[in-house]
């Protein structure tokens, strides 16, 4: 069990996902190598609960949830929706479950076809999946604007009339259309404005509660992730680096990645940010189709030793759910990492944001 075991039944289950992309060259494009944007990924998802997964841009996070979808074929690895293998399931089975798992896409206007109007792109769910009749169909397309705060009298009106976030917010309705157990939400807040973004992740937690959703919360933005998310992965070059629930990963991050990424957040208090010491990491990031050998992170760590630049680290359990990839707590340095990382854990404080 890779997530510390709350009591609850796992949604999702991930294992060694791989998703790699050919790279060819030559008059008869032969293949001289992969990109290799999702390598040997593992998590569990709970149902009811919201996993924030952080990272760089370009270190896979959005590639790993369009491939737990199957938006994407993936290289190898296992997925599995209620206990479902769905990594190799043929796409005439994908169809049925495609109800089960929606996605909400980070950029509203890329993601809505502008030749239709409000009321056909949140039905179109409706018209490929379900058999209902003319009239239920426009009931449940109000239900759904009604939901996520959208004026009926609205239906009728194309994407370009709208602003960001109400564009955003008819992707969401389409999302909820066949009722769905599962969203991966990409960025969904990335291409809006800061007051906007409070809006749309109250109405996904309002959502949440309401219906019982889980979310896989795709995100490079630190401080959202804190308000939303119950458990928290890093990701970097292609690979989780460390998995652990929120306030103890914000508290106490354990891989000297998570540890840079996070003195990056600004703190608002002054006295505070005065106080504060930035991890500088300095190298760039290794390319995707030529990582290095042993650990990813071993050409920009700051606590890198000769081990690193060989072996690659598992990603093991040092605490009691919190599990990192980093040879710092191998078993004969894990004992001052499962001091650190077993500190207590307060509870998800009241979620909101203003």
């Amino acid at each position: 069990m890779l997530d510390g075991a709350p009591a609850r039944a796992r949604l999702v289950e991930v294992r060694g996902l791989k998703m790699y992309f050919p790279i060819t060259a030559g008059v008869f494009r032969t293949k001289v190598g992969d990109v290799k944007a999702v390598d040997n990924v593992s998590f569990d998802i709970y149902e009811g609960e919201t996993l924030g997964l952080v990272g760089e841009s370009g270190c896979g996070k959005s590639t790993c949830g369009r491939a737990i979808l199957r938006l994407y074929d993936p290289t190898a690895g296992s997925i599995k929706l209620e206990g479902r293998e769905i990594a190799e399931t043929s796409q005439s089975d994908l169809r049925r479950l495609r109800p089960q798992m929606q996605m909400v896409f980070q950029d509203p206007q890329a993601s809505l076809n502008p030749r239709m109007t409000v009321a056909a792109i949140i039905g179109e769910p409706l018209d490929e999946h379900t058999k209902l009749s003319k009239r239920e169909k426009l009931d449940r397309i109000y239900e759904l604007m009604d939901q996520v705060g959208l004026n009926r009298n609205f239906a009728n009106r194309y994407p370009h009339e709208f602003s960001g976030g109400q564009r955003q917010r008819i992707g969401i309705a389409r999302a909820l259309a066949l009722n769905p157990k599962f969203i991966v939400c990409d960025e969904p807040i990335a291409a809006l404005d800061v007051s906007i973004q409070a809006q749309v992740v109250n109405l996904l937690e309002e959502l949440q509660d309401r219906l019982g959703l889980t979310y896989l919360f795709i995100s490079h933005d630190l401080s959202m992730v804190r308000h939303i998310a119950d458990r928290v992965a890093v990701m970097y070059l292609g690979q989780i680096i460390e998995l652990a629930p929120r306030d103890a990963l914000y508290a106490t991050p354990l891989h000297p990645y998570t540890q840079a990424l996070l003195s990056a957040v600004p703190e608002p208090d002054p006295e505070m940010e005065t106080q504060r010491r930035r991890i500088i990491l300095t190298g760039d990031v290794p390319s995707p189709a030529n990582p290095p050998k042993g650990c990813n992170f071993c050409t920009r760590c700051p606590k890198v030793f000769d081990r690193c630049k060989i072996e690659e680290p598992a990603f093991r359990e040092v605490a009691p759910g919190r599990f990192t990839a980093c040879h710092l707590y191998d078993d004969t340095t894990k004992t001052a990492g499962r001091t650190a990382a077993t500190e207590a854990i307060p509870e998800h404080p009241t979620r909101s944001v203003t």
